[in-house]
């Protein structure tokens, strides 16, 4: 069995530099659920409605994308052993970035605004593109072996997909802008597949493959799995970007939904056999890992479903929110208390008693901010047979349960600068 990867805890950035993309990550998926609430719900739950496509990118971009920045400068230098350089200098602008270019985009989607999607496109993309290249930087430094865990390794060429993800989006918002082609239904699918397969999906893994053992004490998985990452999703997305302008759309697609289906169901397996299933974030992982493999299987039985069945909603909500909202948010619960204390133990006297960790954030309200984000989810899934009353509930729960997150997140953060104000050394 493989052994857990060394992990430099000496050389975490400075508590700023991660916290900075972290904390307003709870209060723009509040905004998020504000959109869905009270925003034009005319042609949900179609793929192309204007509000699920602001919708999408809200939470894409301007809320899971600067948490997991903000996890990537965190742990390139204690998983990897590799400082991100230029981190202490982006980190501020990341959130604002984010929050920004989503919301160029929202606008340009509900309002049919041509030079939003301009800013979004020419401004959006390549200021995101500067985090994206430090950590692809920093990943070239991160020396491999045989031996290297998972995600290292994931870690080493995420860069990568990032890169591909907004490249690709920013064609297509130059399309939407300018009308000098129409936007290739190929690219399409490569930006989606890239954004929720090569970048979300297999970040998420990589990231599983040391916390959720260390956390949450899931069963390692053998070597010979690790050594798979992350090209177990990347290889059908590297063929669709070659081959599919040429044919072979089905082919890759089928591959890349066959591997992740594979990946899911491993998933499944390890949370399973965790150990700590009394933890809040437990169940968030396992609703997780689950709504991973259901979006596999509903994208190889696709062609078997009803025409009106509204596949493309049921597929995005189980992405982007049971695949990357609820982990994040299992993350954000379990790693800003680890944090806190972490910097908390350089900063005070080692005579000091620090707060206990499990006491920054109450272990009942995570349960119970857990069991809320398990509704929002079923409401979520629940919009196609009522849309106009189903998105209203939806969205004010989504809104209520970031509130309530980044309120215990702002309490953590508040004991932090208490204890750090109170007990720092000269």
């Amino acid at each position: 069995m493989p052994t857990a990867p060394t992990l430099f805890y000496e050389r975490m950035p400075p508590a700023g530099v991660v916290f900075g993309c972290l904390l307003p990550v709870p209060w723009v998926g509040a905004a998020a659920g504000l959109l869905l609430a009270l925003g034009p719900s005319v042609g949900l739950p179609d793929r192309f409605a204007p509000l699920s496509l602001a919708l999408v990118h809200a939470l894409a971009v301007g809320m899971l994308l600067p948490a997991m920045l903000g996890a990537l400068f965190q742990l390139l230098p204690v998983v990897a052993g590799v400082p991100v350089r230029g981190a202490r200098w982006v980190s501020p602008w990341v959130a604002l970035s984010c929050v920004a270019t989503a919301s160029a985009l929202a606008t340009g989607f509900l309002s049919a605004d041509q030079r939003a999607f301009v800013l979004a496109a020419w401004m959006g993309a390549p200021l995101l593109a500067v985090p994206a290249m430090l950590i692809l930087l920093a990943g070239m430094r991160v020396r491999q072996t045989r031996a290297t865990h998972a995600t290292v390794r994931t870690l080493r060429r995420i860069g990568w997909a990032l890169l591909a993800t907004l490249a690709s989006g920013a064609t297509l918002a130059t399309a939407l802008a300018t009308g000098w082609f129409a936007p290739s239904p190929v690219l399409l699918n490569l930006h989606v597949g890239w954004g929720l397969g090569g970048w979300l999906a297999t970040l998420l893994a990589g990231v599983a493959s040391t916390v959720l053992p260390m956390f949450w004490q899931t069963p390692r998985l053998p070597a010979s799995w690790y050594r798979l990452m992350p090209w177990w999703l990347w290889a059908p997305l590297l063929v669709g970007s070659v081959c599919a302008s040429v044919g072979g759309t089905v082919f890759w697609q089928t591959w890349g939904w066959l591997a992740l289906a594979a990946l899911a169901m491993v998933g499944v397996r390890a949370v399973s056999g965790a150990r700590r299933r009394h933890d809040p974030g437990w169940r968030l992982w396992l609703a997780a890992v689950t709504a991973w493999l259901a979006v596999a299987v509903l994208g190889l039985s696709a062609s078997w479903l009803p025409s009106g069945w509204p596949i493309a909603w049921e597929m995005g909500v189980l992405a982007v929110v049971g695949g990357g909202v609820l982990p994040v948010n299992a993350m954000l619960g379990k790693i800003i208390p680890f944090m806190i204390w972490m910097h908390l133990r350089r900063r005070v006297p080692r005579h000091v008693r620090l707060p206990a960790m499990q006491t920054l954030i109450g272990e009942r309200q995570q349960h119970w901010h857990a069991r809320l984000l398990l509704l929002v989810l079923l409401a979520l899934l629940l919009v196609p047979l009522q849309p106009e009353r189903m998105a209203v509930t939806a969205g004010m729960l989504f809104a209520l349960s970031h509130v309530w997150l980044g309120a215990m997140l702002g309490r953590a953060l508040l004991t932090f600068r208490r204890v750090s104000r109170a007990f720092a050394r000269d």
